[in-house]
């Protein structure tokens, strides 16, 4: 019996021949102790048996992520063995061994369910982006002469892009929607639902009406389409089947065709809702390019977070809340320090009487005046400086100021008009102000 005990992994491949062999060993264990009256070596061997099965099958159940799933049973085990262990049951050997087997062999099949499963769903995970991804490349066969008469019909129109759906369309609509007024398309979601009920009262008379709907057939479409055309809205079809009644009744198809879902049943929206999303966002660049909407355009429409910072906010909204400190070309190097020192940026600018700028002087050129002169009381501001230093305006975006410091590997630049001192930007500014 004990023999056995090192082939285990291999008998573990067979359940139930696992679970007759360890019912039948334990047996024979108690038989043997029972004949010679030594519980205390039932127990010892018991325990060598059970704990050397339950050390093999752990090993895979702590690697993964469901060891939850085995706490019920592994308690109840422990639980037995600790009262076998502690005397307080009389083992009885088709009971009791009977019980542990039947946990021990439950917690293995459930790990080996659960590590099979673990190996497979990376390759699952893999296989729905590239489902989703090869649906997105197929809509290019898809972009045509319709695609471009649409896009040229809302850049004309002079009301707004009224966005309908029903379902996880809808959800995609309103994302669409979000993108069309962050760049430049006046938009509006509606639910098709809601659109019988009084929503329809939204749409004006020279709204365009874009419906998103996979099939094109659902009931909420067609009670819908009769509605709006009564209006004579220009109507949009976004679907996967242009034979639909929504594509038959609308003035431009957007085909967002796609095979099959990358849901294993076929039947969860997921290539399709993916493929809608990407055609939204093909249309409203396409409207972005053709308004020639810019990087300030957008700044209006998303002064928020620091996205919107990047686009709106100047050096001259930052620099006036530093100090500037400054020093004249003959000043000597105690008023250098002192000046670096009391205005805290690390540095100070060296101008002309009238505060033309000429130099700079950093902690580094500090260093480096120590390092070449042993005497440097004689010195002047003029002799250690860094001559045109970098330097920018107060009308540049902030942002800018960013890149300069990280290609030029600087923690300021001195902000300056017609090479006129106004101040310094400092790195922490930029810092604080959340552009990176």
């Amino acid at each position: 019996m004990l023999f056995c005990l090192p082939k285990t992994k291999l008998i573990f491949k067979n359940w139930h021949f696992a679970y007759c062999l360890l019912h039948k060993a334990i047996l024979l264990v108690f038989l043997f102790a029972k004949l010679q009256k030594k519980y205390n070596l039932f127990r010892k061997i018991f325990f060598v048996i059970f704990f050397k099965s339950v050390k093999i099958c752990r090993i895979s159940v702590i690697s993964v992520p469901y060891s939850t799933i085995f706490s019920t049973q592994m308690t109840q085990i422990r639980l037995i063995f600790k009262d076998l262990y502690e005397s307080k049951i009389s083992p009885k050997c088709g009971f009791f061994s009977s019980k542990i087997i039947l946990y021990l062999c439950f917690v293995i099949k459930i790990s080996k369910t659960v590590s099979k499963l673990e190996k497979n769903l990376q390759s699952i995970a893999k296989k729905i982006l590239q489902d989703e991804a090869d649906s997105i490349i197929s809509l290019k066969n898809y972009i045509d002469d319709q695609f471009e008469a649409c896009v040229m019909a809302i850049l004309e129109s002079k009301g707004r892009l009224i966005i309908t759906g029903i379902g996880k369309s809808a959800i995609i609509g309103q994302k669409i929607v979000a993108t069309l007024n962050s760049t430049g398309t006046p938009s509006v979601f509606m639910h098709a639902a809601d659109a019988i009920h009084g929503d329809l009262g939204m749409i004006q008379t020279h709204d365009m009406v874009l419906c998103i709907s996979k099939s094109g057939d659902t009931p909420e479409i067609k009670v819908l389409v009769p509605l709006l055309k009564r209006y004579h809205n220009q109507l949009i079809a976004m679907v996967c089947n242009t034979k639909s009644y929504l594509a038959k009744n609308a003035d431009f198809v957007l085909n967002a065709h796609v095979e099959r879902e990358a849901c294993p049943l076929n039947l969860s929206p997921t290539t399709s809702t993916t493929a809608a999303l990407a055609l939204g966002d093909a249309l409203a660049m396409c409207l972005l390019e053709a308004r020639g909407f810019t990087n300030h355009d957008f700044a209006k429409y998303h002064p928020g977070g620091s996205l919107g910072k990047k686009l709106y906010l100047k050096v001259k909204d930052i620099f006036p809340h530093n100090a500037a400190p400054k020093v004249v070309e003959n000043a000597d190097i105690q008023s250098v320090i002192l000046e670096m020192t009391s205005k805290r940026l690390g540095a100070t600018a060296v101008v002309k009487e009238d505060d033309e700028l000429i130099g700079i002087i950093t902690d580094g050129d500090l260093r480096r005046m120590l390092n070449l002169h042993k005497d440097f009381i004689s010195l002047q501001a003029k002799d250690i400086m860094t001559i045109s230093p970098k330097t920018i305006s107060a009308n540049e975006y902030a942002a800018n100021a960013l890149v300069i410091m990280q290609e030029k590997n600087i923690t300021q630049l001195v902000v300056v008009e017609e090479r006129k001192l106004l101040g310094f930007i400092h790195l922490h500014d930029l810092l604080k102000e959340g552009l990176f």
